[in-house]
């Protein structure tokens, strides 16, 4: 067992040895989460807080399901970003809750090192569910579980990550846990929005997209954020989608056992086509599941857990 942290800030300071104990620890939660009684009492009597200062509905509900099944006691507080702009405001909201005797704050936030900022004022535990541009520690956790469970290992896999790399945290996160465990990470997307600045973190960059995907074992997609369109990162969601886009005639010439992912939402027929997000080559709602047996392990694990073997005698 290799964890002894108080909370889940980021991936770029977990070792590969703690990315390990979360992805098994999950795996064993995923085990009860195929009971017929889904519950277990790790978390009875603690509190957990969602604080969502940025909208979220996919991780937000998959946290608050995770809590549910931990048994925690659930506080959701939502906020606008705007009431929230300075640290102090931050600070005071999260002391308010803190006196409300919260063990656990799960924050998503429009600033990058809000979570960092929080666990240096409070007591409880926090967890990092998205910081700006920063980092998704609990999306890049369940994206390596998904892959791990289906080829079976990450060590030396091809992994390709195609889109928005620069304003996507779940891109840096990626990067972090799958590089500590092995794999090869190529970045592939307009040179606008994948500057080779992200070869310092142990990537290959590249802007052909036929030679990135052509060796991938995991071909992970992003999303094309149309608030970016109006930054004119790229000339239209148009040719983003003629220059980028996996279509049937590129995924042809991939692996055949090549594997498909995507964070959510997806924008179909721009950086997807719809009949390969419904394919049995696209991982994405396994990935949604995978995200439950994750975050559980991880709110398990900053609690004190002891890992995997604590799990199956429960």
């Amino acid at each position: 067992m290799s964890w002894n942290r108080k909370h889940l800030l980021d991936i770029e300071s977990l070792s590969a040895a703690e990315i390990l104990t979360v992805l098994d620890t999950a795996r064993a939660f995923k085990a009860v989460g195929e009971r017929a009684i889904k519950k277990v009492p790790a978390l009875r009597g603690k509190t957990v807080v969602n604080l969502f200062v940025e909208p979220s509905t996919r991780t937000r509900i998959s946290f608050e399901l995770s809590e549910q099944r931990l048994s925690a006691d659930i506080i959701n507080f939502t906020a606008e970003a705007s009431s929230l702009k300075k640290g102090e405001t931050l600070k005071d909201t999260a002391k308010n809750l803190e006196a409300l005797n919260a063990d656990f704050i799960v924050i998503r936030h429009s600033a990058a090192g809000a979570p960092h900022f929080l666990s240096r004022v409070l007591n409880s535990h926090v967890i990092n569910a998205g910081d700006g541009a920063h980092e998704h520690p609990t999306q890049a956790l369940l994206d390596a579980f998904t892959i791990r469970e289906r080829k079976g290992k990450i060590e030396g896999l091809n992994v390709t990550i195609l889109g928005d790399i620069l304003f996507s945290r779940v891109a840096r996160s990626n990067i972090w846990a799958l590089t500590k465990l092995g794999a090869r990470v190529t970045l592939c997307g307009p040179a606008t929005l994948v500057p080779r600045t992200f070869e310092q973190m142990g990537c290959r960059v590249t802007h052909n997209v036929d030679e990135a995907i052509r060796d991938a074992d995991i071909i992970h997609l992003l999303r094309i954020q149309h608030e970016r369109q109006r930054q004119t990162m790229f000339p239209s969601i148009g040719e983003y989608t003629q220059l980028f886009g996996l279509n049937k005639a590129r995924l042809a010439q991939t692996k055949p056992d090549s594997l498909v992912m995507h964070p959510g939402p997806i924008n179909r027929g721009v950086e997807i086509d719809s009949d390969i997000a419904d394919s049995d080559r696209s991982l994405i709602l396994e990935q949604v599941t995978n995200g439950i047996a994750v975050r559980m392990a991880v709110l398990f694990l900053v609690n004190g857990g002891k890992g995997p073997q604590e799990i199956a005698a429960s």
